[in-house]
């Protein structure tokens, strides 16, 4: 019912229908605040995962042992938010409906809101697990409230209290880092707490959220907002094995912007870090 795109990410060859798990590129920046660029991330990793084997010496699996289905970008507006933010629920709710997992690449951290929105939809119980350098907890940014800056805001809008586990975080206004005490469970600089947090989610949806930036700079460069300080490579891939035992209905990888570093290394990054997500689910 839906083609598989002409290039696709390595290993991802399964048709929708026999897939469990369904990739897709949101590639939209639109209100990125300081550099932009993440609009050319999942076309940039795509093609660069051919440089990695299908092959994880980390999980000892194989891409080629489990299913999953590449279909494309979406093509967004990038001059309206909220038809882009529509669009991409469109996309993950035809998904949903045919119970397989989204795992959205984007694009900026606002895309989230689009797929979260869908997922609620279908699992009010949701939770959140959100890996990040930055709270994205503003009311708004420059008086707007569609705002990468103020994605998980407008996620705790739906959801509300006690639903929303936040790691890596070390950016963020004063005003964020208070409001957080009361209304999500916010860990600093990095993946302390992440056992504990699972322990309590239990087997409740859970909707993972990684945004790249919560890596350091000197492993990641290439994003719109880098913030020294960050985890390492392992550290991320130990919390994503620490969650995947998690009931993650839907997930996301975003902030990549290739354009910011031309050594490739943030690209080659962020397509492991795909490739380890995508077994690690299954």
């Amino acid at each position: 019912m839906w083609n598989k795109n002409i290039e696709t990410f390595i290993g991802c060859d399964a048709t929708f229908e026999e897939a469990d798990i369904v990739l897709f590129g949101a590639p939209f920046d639109s209100t990125t605040s300081y550099r932009p660029g993440a609009r050319f991330a999942s076309k940039a990793i795509r093609g660069e995962s051919y440089g990695l084997e299908t092959y994880s010496p980390y999980q000892d699996k194989d891409l080629s042992e489990i299913s999953v289905f590449d279909g494309g970008d979406i093509e967004l507006p990038f001059g309206d938010s909220q038809k882009a933010l529509d669009m991409i629920g469109e996309r993950t709710g035809l998904i949903l409906e045919h119970d397989k997992l989204p795992c959205m690449i984007g694009g900026e951290h606002l895309v989230t809101l689009g797929a979260f929105r869908e997922v609620y939809k279908k699992y009010p119980q949701v939770r959140v697990i959100h890996f990040d350098a930055h709270t994205d907890l503003r009311d708004e940014y420059l008086d707007v409230r569609l705002s990468h800056a103020s994605v998980i805001r407008r996620i705790w809008d739906i959801i509300g209290d006690g639903r929303i586990y936040q790691f890596g975080i070390r950016s963020g206004e004063r005003e964020e880092f208070y409001w957080a005490k009361e209304h999500t469970f916010l860990h600093k600089f990095d993946f302390t707490g992440l056992k504990e947090a699972v322990k309590e989610i239990g087997n409740n949806p859970v909707y993972l959220t990684i945004d790249l930036d919560v890596l350091d700079p000197s492993v990641f460069p290439g994003t719109g907002t880098p913030e020294a300080g960050g985890v390492t490579f392992a550290q991320l891939l130990e919390a994503i094995m620490t969650v995947s035992t998690l009931n993650i209905v839907a997930m996301d990888v975003n902030e990549l912007a290739p354009n910011l570093d031309i050594s490739g290394a943030s690209t080659a990054t962020a397509c492991k870090i795909v490739r380890e997500l995508l077994m690690a689910v299954k």
